[in-house]
């Protein structure tokens, strides 16, 4: 990192500091523009009439994220569009709780799930790739030569096929169940450092101890076929790890984060940020028993610390749509490459007869029958979701940038965010602003191959 680059990074991170401090003012009404949000980055806007797009039209995701709270799909939620690398809608609507205490902010901090493959572990096995120290042909025990001996069935899956979800590995597997009560304590200590939530604290050998032998000795499927599986992130995770002599939270936030100044980004956000910019993902009855604030919803990524390869990220909107943003790009953003244009589109395209699925990367689905991500999203559409009801798509076709942040999973976790197809219908009032219309495409055709791939939609 050049003088200059790290200056610009400190004066991002004293920003966000200060966004910290002031986010306890009265925001915006639901629905309005939050001053606190993008106007502390460096994203610059523009009106959607000068844009290109129609602002009536834009107006009617008011409506449908209205009709989600509503229905109690979600308390609150944050949407943001980028449009040929301009903020064209930026809106925060509903509160933290049904309760209504806390207005929801655009410049709140989601827990993303899910959307951590494509924005932590998947970014680190690009730019390995990209150095030459991970082969995607290679395999596994390649690159923890350990397994040979103990896990030769392990050992011989290939990287590629980790990040396809056609390794054979089971979706996830239920640690929680496992949990002992001397495996725990209530308050940390040098033996019980791990927080899992409040008042719960694991033993600190308990992942490598526990989880990694279980994720090692889970039964293998059939190789090839997709089984969307968080367990080969967090397999991919011990690779990167391996190769880079960090953890991915260090790695990926020095690599990433930190010079492209998305300085919300991040696991274990409690350590960073105040409670109130902390949105609560679910109340949980069945292991931790109790309102989850900053300790990532999912069990098994709480328990191996807060980090993962499969969950554990998070972020506000305008961060995670800097990401999105230098993905688009082909890789680089502000005038510094991340990535090289041809390093992307080798991750984000089609790679197999058997899914919709790029390499991390979800992807656009011409066999969904109301539009996957969207109706009217180009076939060369990509980014995920997020089981707590959050979204990244980019769609280099269209120069668009959609995501959609939630808390579906308070306090219980309601489907109806996704009965309602509140996010697909977002995307496709973005389109109809742009003036889409159903069936048409862009000039530039992208090979799709059908075929299954619609599991693990959250």
């Amino acid at each position: 990192m050049t003088v200059t680059e790290f200056m610009k990074s400190c004066l991002r991170f004293l920003l966000t500091a200060l966004l910290s401090l002031l986010a306890a003012l009265p925001s915006a009404a639901a629905g309005g523009f939050d001053p606190l949000g993008a106007s502390a980055y460096h994203l610059s806007y523009a009106t959607p009439r000068a844009a290109g797009l129609d602002p009536i039209k834009l107006g009617e995701i008011d409506a449908i994220v209205e009709e989600a709270i509503d229905a109690g799909a979600t308390p609150g939620a944050v949407v943001l569009v980028l449009k040929d690398g301009k903020v064209v809608f930026d809106r925060a609507y509903g509160h933290h709780t049904y309760e209504g205490a806390i207005p929801t902010r655009t410049s709140d901090i989601f827990d993303l799930a899910s959307l951590t493959k494509i924005t932590a572990t998947t970014l680190a096995a690009m730019r390995l790739v990209e150095e030459g120290k991970l082969n995607l042909d290679g395999r596994l025990g390649t690159y923890l030569r350990e397994l040979k001996s103990s896990h030769p069935d392990k050992a011989a899956i290939k990287i590629r096929d980790l990040l396809t979800h056609q390794a054979g590995l089971a979706p996830s597997l239920p640690y929680f169940e496992k949990v002992g009560r001397d495996d725990y304590r209530s308050e940390p200590s040098a033996r019980y450092p791990v927080r899992v939530a409040e008042h719960f604290y694991l033993g600190k050998d308990y992942y490598r101890k526990v989880m990694w032998p279980r994720i090692l000795s889970s039964k293998l499927r059939k190789r090839g076929e997709y089984v969307y599986s968080d367990l080969s992130m967090d397999m991919l995770k011990a690779v990167v790890e391996r190769l880079v002599k960090q953890p991915l939270d260090a790695y990926v936030e020095e690599q990433f984060y930190r010079p492209l100044g998305a300085c919300s980004m991040g696991f274990c956000p409690r350590q960073r940020f105040p409670e109130d910019r902390l949105v609560p993902t679910e109340i949980e009855t069945y292991f931790r028993k109790q309102t989850l604030l900053g300790d990532v919803q999912d069990p098994g990524a709480a328990m191996a610390g807060g980090v993962a390869g499969h969950a554990g990220l998070f972020s506000t909107a305008y961060d995670l749509a800097i990401i999105g943003q230098m993905l688009l790009n082909g890789g680089s953003y502000e005038g510094r490459r991340y990535f090289r244009p041809e390093t992307v589109r080798r991750f984000t395209a089609l790679q197999s007869a058997v899914s919709r699925r790029g390499l991390g990367f979800d992807r656009f689905d011409p066999e969904m029958p109301a539009g996957y991500p969207s109706r009217l999203a180009s076939p060369a559409t990509f980014g995920h979701t997020g089981f707590t009801g959050t979204c990244l798509w980019v769609d280099p076709e269209r120069r668009l940038v959609y995501v959609f942040l939630s808390n579906r999973t308070y306090p219980p976790s309601s489907r109806k965010l996704i009965s309602l197809n509140i996010r697909p219908r977002i995307m496709d009032a973005v389109y109809e602003a742009m003036g889409v219309v159903a069936g048409e495409r862009p000039v530039k055709v992208v090979q799709v191959v059908k075929g299954k791939g619609t599991k693990g939609t959250f």
